[in-house]
């Protein structure tokens, strides 16, 4: 009887549930097989946008137009202007653009010495990476001990330009300006 009764069950559990009664399932060695959860796709990382050599000298230029206007000043034609105008405006570029790289910049000089005053060379590493060109009367293998130096030399100890949204197009140095009346 016990397996008419069995039958029974089956026939309804199935037709009423969708599954086999779990007794019977044990009774006759069917075990549920554990469900498999499917594996969640793999969102790919989104894309970060591509950094270009050009993007930071484009980003700097912005920010000196910016600050200080020098794109303006550097296209406008000053043929016309006394040299009392162009020297006024200049001293402003010069106090806006110096405020504006120092807010980007940490710069050094790459030699810490009196211009004028003999400066030896570091016998260590090449000149190119120790920021050394050396002018003048040269030795033919392009290197000389020390000379009288005629330029101290900058180099950037540290750079702090903001971050760029993705969606700002650097090539933009300045928005064109229309006025609504």
């Amino acid at each position: 009887m016990s397996r008419i009764g069995n039958a029974f069950s089956s026939f309804f559990g199935i037709l009423f549930s969708g599954e086999l009664p779990a007794d019977v399932a044990k009774e006759y060695g069917y075990i549920k097989a554990p469900e498999v959860k499917k594996p969640e796709p793999v969102k790919p990382a989104p894309k970060m946008p591509e950094i270009k050599p050009a993007d930071g000298a484009l980003q700097l230029l912005g920010i000196l137009q910016r600050d200080a206007r020098l794109v303006d000043f550097l296209m406008e034609d000053i043929g016309a202007y006394s040299d009392d105008q162009v020297g006024a405006a200049v001293r402003t570029l010069h106090e806006q653009c110096g405020a504006a790289l120092k807010r980007s910049f940490t710069l050094a000089p790459v030699i810490d010495g009196v211009e004028g005053t003999y400066a030896k060379s570091d016998a260590a590493g090449s000149d190119a990476k120790q920021g050394l060109k050396f002018i003048g009367n040269v030795p033919a293998e392009g290197r000389a001990p020390g000379g009288i130096l005629r330029h101290k030399g900058w180099k950037a100890s540290n750079v702090d330009l903001p971050k760029v949204a993705p969606s700002v197009n650097l090539s933009i140095i300045a928005p064109a300006e229309i006025e609504v009346e």
